[in-house]
């Protein structure tokens, strides 16, 4: 998933053309923004900070630090150099202000804040939604997430346990168990796309899975590409991919429709039926379904790999969660799949899941757009805040959760490894937000925690292992990624 030639071609070629025509663009930088105030205007107090480079902005140094898998440098130093409450900078054309801090979560995620909305990386509304002229994409959002919501309450995801163990102890027994090393990131990818398939569209088939599975990996790796729509670039392979998704999904709503007009659908009840059972159209279902293949796929595949890279680097943490799953796997029959109350008796495995997320969050952060003009912490956040150069685009509100997962105020000795910082202790408000906060909490948490528990389960009670590469890093694109893809050496229990 690195960056294509083109795109590491056009960010060099991008920035050394900046470097030769920044003077010119500063001097009309410096018109735009104080010529109100020389007129007599009353100039705004925006929040502290540097735009870097016209155009480029500071992605450089952002993208840099994405690839050392130290993406809260860029955060940290600047929260030192300019403020611990917000500031702004530029990313790839955009103009951000990045809101710091258990307050900046706070007010983000308030439900009663008027004054931001949601926002996305308009690759992604490119990418995975289908043009609507009634519809805006944040609408589109709005009720993707509505639906999302009500499919991702723990109440409607109990009846799925037993079938995420089921499908996990399959995947185990046919892609661990024959073999002495195994890869963890392509594999644990290969389980959470199944798992999806299976529970949206209800597609069993591996070859039909795998059919899905390479046009999503294109799709998500442009999400954070440059968007050139041009024969060969990564944006363009996307949006490719993106259009072989989308009919694939069509012949199965089409094909379910004709079922459910003949009463031969056998009882099948996944998201797809119950969406098509609503009334929506085709392209609002396609529009849900691949809004939550993304939400599904990518974050929790990460988070389950990098628990077991954790589980390597640290024994007496395996062990106990060794003992909490054996434990677990006596009390069950033979045959007996997991179940709600057994999930729920996976404390510990769950603090270290919490654990690894609070060092390396699968997910980088979540936008917001300011709707008005508004005041936080003695700055002003001008409603439709513009970047005026070869474009205009509105200016963005970015959360991120290195301000304070990392922050020893909140977490004593923030870099150790300690998963029992979470066992009876609930982090103060807003410091600890892997899947958001307030009311605007990432419907997909139950999700994912019930998805990563039941891998670890079968992997913990199966194998003792040890990582191939010791010390193998891994760096962001979407979330992060390992360099080799974790391979381990299996012992057999």
């Amino acid at each position: 998933m690195d960056l294509h030639w083109f795109d590491q071609l056009y960010l060099h070629a991008h920035l050394i053309i900046i470097l030769c025509v920044s003077v010119g663009l500063i001097y009309l930088f410096y018109n735009i923004y104080y010529k109100k105030s020389s007129s007599g205007t009353t100039k705004l107090k925006l929040p502290p900070g540097r735009k870097g480079f016209p155009l480029f902005g500071e992605t450089l140094d952002f993208i840099l630090s994405l690839r050392s898998a130290n993406p809260e440098r860029f955060i940290t130093e600047r929260m030192k150099k300019h403020s611990a409450d917000v500031f702004q900078t530029s990313l790839l054309g955009e103009d951000i202000a990045v809101f710091c801090g258990p307050s900046g979560n706070k007010f983000l995620y308030s439900p009663s804040n008027k004054n931001v909305t949601s926002w996305w990386p308009r690759t992604i509304a490119k990418i995975f939604f289908q043009p609507d002229v009634n519809q805006s994409f944040g609408e589109k959002m709005v009720k993707t997430l509505g639906h999302l919501m009500q499919f991702m309450k723990p109440e409607s995801l109990q009846r799925y346990i037993p079938v995420m163990d089921s499908m996990a102890k399959d995947h185990i027994h046919k892609e661990w168990s024959p073999y002495k090393e195994v890869r963890v990131s392509p594999l644990s990818k290969k389980y959470t796309i199944a798992l999806a398939c299976r529970l949206f569209l209800s597609i069993e088939d591996p070859k039909t899975v795998a059919e899905f599975t390479q046009p999503y990996d294109l799709a998500i790796a442009g999400v954070i590409s440059v968007p050139i729509n041009l024969p060969g670039t990564t944006f363009n392979r996307a949006l490719k991919a993106s259009k072989i998704l989308t009919e694939k999904i069509k012949i199965f709503i089409r094909k379910r429709k004709m079922e459910l007009e003949e009463n031969k659908n056998s009882g099948k009840m996944d998201l797809m039926t119950s969406m098509i059972l609503d009334g929506m159209t085709e392209i609002e279902i396609i529009d849900k379904i691949q809004g939550f293949f993304v939400a599904s796929y990518d974050t929790t595949s990460s988070l389950i790999t990098l628990v077991i890279s954790y589980l390597a680097a640290y024994p007496h943490v395996y062990h106990k969660v060794f003992e909490e799953q054996m434990k677990i796997l006596k009390s069950k029959g033979e045959r007996e799949l997991l179940n709600w109350e057994d999930v729920q008796k996976m404390k510990y495995t769950w603090c270290v899941a919490c654990e690894v997320m609070r060092l390396v969050p699968v997910a980088l952060g979540g936008f917001r757009e300011a709707t008005s003009e508004f005041t936080y912490a003695g700055y002003t956040i001008p409603k439709g805040w513009k970047l005026t150069a070869l474009y205009s685009i509105f200016e963005q509100l970015i959360w991120t959760p290195h301000s304070t997962h990392k922050n020893s105020e909140y977490f004593p000795k923030p870099e150790k490894f300690d998963p029992s910082r979470f066992e009876g202790n609930i982090p103060a408000p807003y410091t600890f937000v892997p899947f958001g906060g307030g009311t605007l909490m990432c419907p997909g948490k139950q999700y994912a925690r019930f998805e990563t528990l039941v891998y670890i389960h079968n992997v913990v009670t199966k194998f003792k292992w040890e990582k191939v590469i010791p010390n193998e890093k891994f760096k962001y694109i979407l979330g992060p990624v390992f360099e080799k893809g974790l391979p381990i050496s299996l012992v057999h229990l």
